[in-house]
This record gives C-alpha cells, sequence and structure tokens, in this order.
C-alpha cells in the first residue's frame, strides 16, 4: 500500500494493490478472479467486488474491475507496474509502434464505442503482453480510464494512442550503437 505521508491513494491503486496482495495469500481468491472476465462465469467474482464497494449493478464501473482483477490474477503480477496499455501493446512486436500488428491491435481498441467493449478487447491483448513477458502494465491507470471510458471515452483513447507512439528514447539509442 502507499504508505508515504500526506499521500493519498486512489481507489484504482487500493483495488490492484489488494488484488495482488490476496492473489499471493488465497489460491480459491485467485481461481474465482481468473474467472472474472469471462461473461459466463464473472458472478463468481462478484463477492470480492461487492466486498470493496463496487457496484455490480453498474456494467461501466463492474466490468473494469473485473477486466482488470482477472488480468492480474491471470499474469500473477506480484507488483502493479508502469506501463500504459499503449507503450505495453507496442512492445510486444519487435518493430513497436511501427508493426502492423501493434497498430491493428491499437486501432481495433480505439475503435470501441463503450466500456463493455474495450473490455472484452482488452482480454486477449493481456494475454499477448503476459506472453510476451517485456511489460509490466500499470493496472491502477489502466483501471482509471476503464472507469472514466463511459464518460471521457475520446481523451482515454487518446491517451492510449499517445503512449503507443510516444517516441522510445532508449530503443533510438539502442538501434544507433
Amino acid at each position: 500500500m502507499n504508505n508515504k505521508p500526506g499521500t493519498k491513494t486512489s481507489k484504482s491503486q487500493a483495488f490492484v494493490e489488494y488484488i495482488i496482495d490476496r492473489i499471493a495469500k488465497n489460491k480459491g481468491f485467485a481461481a474465482a478472479l481468473k474467472r472474472a472476465d469471462n461473461p459466463a462465469t464473472e458472478y463468481q467474482s462478484w463477492e470480492y467486488l461487492a466486498a470493496f464497494n463496487i457496484d455490480l449493478e453498474k456494467p461501466w464501473e463492474r466490468l473494469p474491475f473485473a477486466t482488470v482483477a482477472a488480468a492480474i490474477a491471470k499474469e500473477k503480477s506480484a507488483h502493479n507496474g508502469n506501463e500504459g496499455i499503449g507503450r505495453a501493446i507496442a512492445k510486444c512486436y519487435d518493430d513497436g509502434n511501427q508493426s502492423d500488428q501493434a497498430k491493428a491491435k491499437l486501432r481495433r481498441l480505439l475503435a470501441c464505442d463503450s466500456v463493455e467493449e474495450a473490455c472484452r478487447i482488452l482480454r486477449p491483448l493481456f494475454s499477448l503482453i503476459a506472453s510476451r513477458g517485456n511489460s509490466s502494465l500499470n493496472y491502477a491507470r489502466l483501471l482509471e480510464q476503464l472507469l472514466k471510458f463511459h464518460w471521457e471515452s475520446e481523451r482515454i483513447k487518446s491517451q492510449w494512442a499517445q503512449e503507443f507512439y510516444k517516441y522510445d528514447q532508449s530503443a533510438a539509442k539502442k538501434e544507433a550503437a
């Protein structure tokens, strides 16, 4: 948890830290959360979501929490990372943000019209990112973005695109060497 004096932990940050901590200690908890992103089995995670005061009747609130919790449980994250989803997608390919496949993945995410659709599109992206093992997602930030997506979708999409296309100075230095 964020224990620095004078700092306030957001609900998203507290949730991610809670999930990471509980997954490490409780296999049943982890198993239930791994199924949280599947509409047919999502209800198995509701007791944990409701305990965190998440309104289960509002899909624009429930689905972001369920999707992020499932991703953390599947990846078995030991900590919250620092990569945005756009950057994480780019890092999955050797050509980074110049890869046609990476651009297609990003475009599909940016084409989402609802938080429900965005959460559905993120599921395979989380699997791709985890399989490449070269990125550590900032789940708390992504959760914040998903929670705001219902009202600020264009702003959130522009953040994802900016993360994706942002110039990576460390990669450029490696190419020059």
